[in-house]
Formats: structure tokens, C-alpha cells, sequence
């Protein structure tokens, strides 16, 4: 709808609000009035329908017209656009071919003159370096000949500081040699006399110890002989062995009394104990420990208890079965034999074996090679016996290659006691030796000042020279007065020496 049609349409509405308005304002008695303006107004609105309509009619046709001319002019208005755009760009583009020719052949010529130039610049370098090099060349030249030049006059000057130096070195060297010489010779006499005492000391340790072992061994003798005596005794008690066998009490007290022999041979008193109390809170009293050391605790005993056991019966009547060859009987009495040991490990183990204040172990003494034969024929009773009880089985042999061993460790503890004081006197002799180095560098420091003293007593007498070199003996002096002199400047000479090293 254009905007015609709706201005139109709006007149209208306006104009029959307008009447309606007027028509309802009017009284009542004017309604026949109104009704003939009303019909008068429906034959003007039925004729100006038809009038709108053409109206309307006209507007739409014009409207369309108007578009399509519009569309077609800004067809036309593109077309021309897309002309002059077209035209531009090929004038611009036409344009920039123009720019870039001209930039490149600006290019071109620049790039001429700089390689001109480059060529100038790199001839005129080349001339250059060629000079610098000549140059350096002869300044190289005459530098090497300086400094060859220089070099022989230190070689000289080297060769003269050298050979004084050698004097003055061979002139030390000579001192210090005498010095060391003496030094050595008192540490030598130091050292003799720390070594005579040591020797003194050593020597009295093992003779007495050697008169020590002699009075021991000497008492033994005696004892062998009383034994040896009594050996006549013993052969008529012979026939009572039967009964000594037979009853519990003897049989251990002849068990007991073949390891006191053997502890009492083999080893000293001071080395085991006998009826020892080896266990804490206990009552219970071993046959005989020996004395073991204790790491380095001097002062407390470590005891190892030493038990002698006899299980007779159970043995005797296994000894009757291989004789009798009674293989029925052998099993059993094998197990009771073995129980009977277990019992007499579990025995030792409970009442004397007791760390820290024992060993870890004991040791079961048993009084005949064969009982103690019988023990390792019994398969893993050994090794029961020490695993589960801590507890080690010896015959007379066994105990005797043991208690040998314990000698050999009891003697080398011994020597490595005394050897702690060897040690002690030569840590004395390491600290003597480290103070003897000590005032060696002092020496030798002392000794250094001395050289420097010198030197400067060299430097000040050459300087003395130098003076004197051309100076004559005048007349009317007496020379003995000037040698006088000289004498006395030199004594001032050395005074001063003196002062500034005291201690040479």
C-alpha cells in the first residue's frame, strides 16, 4: 500500500468518526435529519468506492512501474560501475607495470654502482693489507731480533746467577748437610738408648715370665713324681674299679677326676675355676669352667663350663647288644642311649650355660674314647646336641686338642698385651720423632735467614767494592790504621748478623 492510498484511507475514517461524533451530539428529534444525511452519505461513499478503487488501481501500477524503473536504472548504474571499475584497474595496473619497471632499472643501476664501489673498496683493502702485512713483517723482524738480543744477554745474566747460586747452594748444602748430620746422630743415640730400654724392658718382662713358666713346670715335675709314687697305690685299688663302676656317685667323681687331669695338665690355675657359680639366680655349681676373654673387658670373666658326663648303664647294655649281635634290641637301645645324652645336654644347658655372663655354649666331657665314638656313630646327635642345646661333645683327645688350642689363644693374648705397651712406647717414639721434625724446619728456616743474611753481607761487600775498585792507597796514611778499620767495620759487620739471627 502507498503511502497515497494510506493518506486516503486515513481522510476517510477521519471524516465518517467526524459525522458519527456530530450525529451522537444531536438531539433526538433530529434523528430523521441525520437518517437522510446518512443515506446521503451512503450514496457519496458509493460513489467514491468505485473512485478509491480506481485510485488504488493506479497507485499499484505506478508503484510497480516505478520499481521496475528503478531496478532497471541501478542495472544500468551497476553496469557503468563495473565499467569504470574495470577501467580503473587496468589503468592502475598499467600504472605499476610503469612504477616497477622504472624501480627495476633504478635497481640495476644501483646495484652497478655498488659493485663498483665493492671493487674499489676491496682493491684499495687489498693495497692496504698488503702494506699492513709488510709492515708487520718488518716490525716482526726487528722484534725477533730484540728480542733474541735480550734473550742471549739474559742467558748470561742466567748463567752468572746460576753459577752464584750453585756456590751459595754448594755453601748451604755443605751447612746443612753438618747440621743434619749432628741431628742425626744425636736421634741416632736417642733412638739406641729408646731401643736399649725397650730391650731392658722386654727382657725382664720374658724372663720373668720364663721363671714363671719353669716354677710351674718344675712344681709339675714334682707332682708327676708324687703321681709316679702313688702309682703303686693306685695298682693295688685296681680290683675296686668294679665297684666304683657300679655305683652313680663314683663313676662321676672318676669322670671329674679325669678332667681335672686334663684341665690341670694342660692349662693353668689362674686359667679355669672349679665348682664355679656360672649362672645368675641359680644355685647350681659346674664341675669346672674355664676362663675365656672377654673382648676387652679385662676386669670381667667370660667362663665356659666344662660338665663330665657318664651315661653307664645305657651304654653297657648297647655294648652287650653288639656283642650279643641282638639286632632286636639294638634300635631301642640306641634311642635310649641317645635320649640319655640329650638329657645330660639339656642338664648343662639349663643350669650352667648362661650369657653374657658364660659362653654361648658348654662343653660335655666324656671320660672314654669309645662312649664319645658311640656319640658320633648315632646319626645327627651331634649336631642336635650343638644346634638345639648350644652344647659340644669331647672325648680325652678332643678336649685335650681343644684345650691346646685355648693354650695357643690364651698365650698369643698374652703377647698381644704386651705388645700394646711395645706399641705405646713407639707412639711415644712417633710424637719424639714428629717434635724432631718440627725443629728440623725450625733448623731449616734458622738456616735460611742465615743464606738471606749472607746474601745481603755479599750484596753490601760487592757494593764496598765497587766503591773501592778505583780507589789507591794515599800517601801519608798509614795502612796498618786502614786495615785496622776494615777490621772493625767488618766486626760491626758481623755484630749486626749476630743480632739479626740470635738462635744460629
Amino acid at each position: 500500500m502507498t503511502p497515497t492510498q494510506i493518506l486516503l484511507t486515513l481522510t476517510i475514517l477521519l471524516i465518517v468518526i467526524n459525522t458519527l461524533i456530530q450525529l451522537f451530539k444531536k438531539p433526538p428529534q433530529a434523528n430523521d435529519a441525520v437518517a437522510s444525511g446518512l443515506d446521503g452519505l451512503k450514496a457519496e461513499l458509493s460513489r467514491v468506492d468505485p473512485l478509491v478503487r480506481n485510485e488504488f488501481a493506479i497507485n499499484r501500477e505506478a508503484g510497480q512501474r516505478q520499481a521496475r524503473e528503478g531496478r532497471e536504472e541501478l542495472s544500468a548504474n551497476l553496469s557503468n560501475i563495473s565499467n569504470q571499475l574495470s577501467k580503473s584497474l587496468v589503468e592502475q595496473g598499467n600504472s605499476q607495470k610503469q612504477q616497477l619497471e622504472i624501480f627495476s632499472n633504478f635497481l640495476q643501476d644501483f646495484t652497478k654502482g655498488n659493485e663498483q664501489r665493492f671493487e674499489k673498496l676491496i682493491a684499495t683493502t687489498d693495497s692496504r693489507q698488503e702494506a699492513f702485512t709488510r709492515q708487520f713483517a718488518e716490525s716482526l723482524k726487528e722484534l725477533n731480533e730484540q728480542l733474541r738480543i735480550k734473550f742471549n744477554d739474559l742467558l748470561v745474566k742466567q748463567d752468572q746467577t746460576k753459577n752464584d747460586t750453585e756456590i751459595k747452594l754448594e755453601k748451604i748444602r755443605d751447612t746443612v748437610e753438618l747440621k743434619l748430620k749432628t741431628l742425626q746422630e744425636d736421634n741416632h743415640a736417642k733412638l739406641e738408648q729408646m731401643r736399649v730400654t725397650v730391650d731392658e724392658k722386654l727382657q725382664g718382662t720374658l724372663e720373668k715370665r720364663f721363671n714363671e713358666s719353669f716354677t710351674l713346670i718344675s712344681q709339675r715335675l714334682e707332682l708327676v713324681h708324687k703321681g709316679l709314687g702313688e702309682m703303686q697305690t693306685l695298682a693295688s685299688s685296681v680290683g675296686d674299679i668294679k665297684k666304683v663302676m657300679t655305683n652313680v656317685k663314683s663313676r662321676g667323681v672318676m669322670g671329674e677326676y679325669q678332667l681335672h687331669n686334663l684341665l690341670e695338665d694342660l692349662l693353668t690355675n689362674e686359667q679355669y675355676g672349679r665348682n664355679v657359680k656360672t649362672k645368675s639366680g641359680s644355685a647350681a655349681l659346674v664341675e669346672f669352667a674355664i676362663k675365656m676373654p672377654n673382648n676387652n673387658n679385662l676386669d670381667k670373666v667370660l667362663w665356659l663350663p666344662v660338665d663330665a658326663k657318664f651315661p653307664r648303664e645305657d651304654y653297657e647294655a648297647l655294648v652287650d647288644a653288639y656283642e650279643a649281635g641282638d639286632a632286636e634290641n639294638l634300635d631301642a637301645l640306641r634311642r635310649a642311649f641317645k635320649n640319655a645324652i640329650i638329657k645330660n645336654a639339656k642338664d648343662i644347658k639349663e643350669k650352667y650355660v648362661d650369657p653374657p655372663n658364660t659362653t654361648e655354649y658348654g662343653i660335655m666331657f666324656l671320660p672314654f674314647e669309645s662312649l664319645y665314638a658311640e656319640v658320633l656313630r648315632t646319626q645327627g646327635l651331634f649336631e642336635l646336641l650343638q644346634r638345639e642345646y648350644k652344647i659340644i661333645i669331647t672325648g680325652p683327645t678332643t678336649l685335650s686338642a681343644f684345650l691346646n688350642s685355648l693354650q695357643m689363644g690364651f698365650r698369643t693374648l698374652a703377647i698381644e698385651k704386651r705388645s700394646s705397651e711395645v706399641w705405646e712406647i713407639l707412639s711415644v717414639v712417633k710424637t719424639e720423632f714428629g717434635k724432631f721434625g718440627t725443629v728440623l724446619e725450625k733448623t731449616k728456616k734458622k738456616l735460611q735467614e742465615a743464606t738471606n743474611t749472607i746474601d745481603q753481607a755479599g750484596v753490601r761487600s760487592r757494593a764496598i767494592e765497587r766503591q773501592l775498585k778505583n780507589v789507591q792507597t794515599l800517601p801519608g796514611f798509614d795502612q796498618e790504621q786502614i786495615a785496622d778499620g776494615f777490621e772493625e767495620a767488618v766486626e760491626e759487620i758481623e755484630e749486626d748478623l749476630t743480632s739479626e739471627s740470635p738462635n744460629l
